[in-house]
């Protein structure tokens, strides 16, 4: 059964191959609550914040050399890091589609970018992003087991694109592989943060399967099934893995065409490191993360090596590209998914 979320239909989802799949139910009662109301109230805040994070820049005189500095910045490079914001959203739709292949192709994308506004406009990140993207897929029928199932077969699979990445740049910096050289607890700790994750996560399923189901939550359960659609998907790749490639790697290129920018030259390992640790800041409830996040990324690069003021600079414009671009695909997405309820709506009135 596919989800009505627009005309036509697809193949059972990908995050349970190799068995067959809950089967999606329709719903005849309206959810409560609106994230829409939510995700506009969330981009006011975040504008006001914006505007408060630009005047304080503008105002203190210690900040006032990050002003000069991003005025200075090769607008080239911040085309290029516009671009390369893009092609990380771009990245997760395809891997969107990946786990979600039983909607529709259209109203998948339109998820997708949803997905991806609320994950920019709403605190806790990633995990408001999958909260919108259930609201809007039980909705239109799927079984919240499945809902739950696959986005968190999404959420640990790009989670672990993640942690694959801050092992990666660690064990780099620990060798100097990259050109970077700082102390080995700067390197070590993120390799063994990123391999005590891995290993609760994946030790999650049998902890489970050894406790009774009675015992279990039933969302728990729903879970580690997603757990191991991740562990599937890592085994069996198709194609849409370089969708998760993409949204991590063209973000973190993003960054890192910010800093070139301002005429400064990062390695590649401090530059994943100070993204991907930086980035923890942005699960404070904080709209839009402005304040937050900033301070959070250009502390860790700065730990890593970065001059404080392109750093600020840097982050900055980073930060204004990473939350527009995702935001107004997101809005439009949203506003089409609106559009084909409305429609859909119109003609089971004129069919009646």
């Amino acid at each position: 059964m596919s989800v009505t979320l627009g005309p036509g239909q697809a193949a059972g989802g990908a995050a349970s191959r190799g068995r067959r799949p809950p089967c999606a139910t329709r719903t005849t009662g309206r959810p409560t609550g609106n994230p829409g109301a939510s995700v506009r109230r969330r981009l006011v805040s975040a504008l006001v914040l914006a505007t408060a994070t630009i005047t304080l820049v503008l105002a203190v005189p210690p900040l006032r050399a990050t002003a000069r500095q991003i005025a200075a910045m090769h607008p080239a490079w911040v085309v290029m890091a516009v671009v390369l914001e893009v092609a990380s959203c771009a990245g997760y739709v395809v891997v969107f589609r990946w786990f979600f292949d039983e909607v529709p192709p259209g109203p998948a994308r339109d998820l997708a970018w949803t997905e991806e506004a609320s994950g920019a406009l709403l605190p806790t990140g990633g995990l408001g992003a999958l909260a919108i993207g259930g609201w809007l897929l039980r909705q239109a029928g799927m079984s919240t087991r499945q809902i739950i199932e696959r986005s968190s077969a999404l959420f640990f699979f790009t989670s672990g694109a993640n942690v694959a990445a801050l092992v990666g740049a660690g064990t780099m910096l620990a060798t100097g592989g990259a050109g970077g050289h700082k102390p080995l607890a700067l390197a070590g700790i993120p390799i063994l943060i990123g391999l005590a994750a891995t290993g609760v996560t994946l030790s999650l399923p049998v902890v489970v399967r050894r406790m009774s189901r009675r015992r279990s939550p039933t969302w728990l359960v729903d879970t580690v099934a997603g757990i191991e659609g991740a562990v599937h998907a890592v085994l069996h790749p198709n194609w849409r893995v370089l969708g998760a490639v993409a949204y991590l790697g063209c973000d973190i290129a993003a960054l890192g065409a910010a800093f070139a920018a301002t005429g400064h030259a990062i390695p590649v390992d401090a530059l994943i490191l100070g993204y991907l640790i930086g980035y923890l800041a942005n699960m404070l409830p904080v709209p839009g993360g402005f304040g937050i996040l900033e301070a959070g990324l250009a502390g860790t690069l700065i730990l890593y090596g970065a001059p404080a003021t392109q750093a600020a600079a840097a982050v900055i414009v980073y930060h204004a590209i990473a939350f527009w671009v995702p935001s107004l695909g997101g809005l439009i997405g949203y506003a089409r998914l609106r559009r084909a309820d409305r429609a859909r709506l119109a003609a089971r009135v004129a069919d009646g």
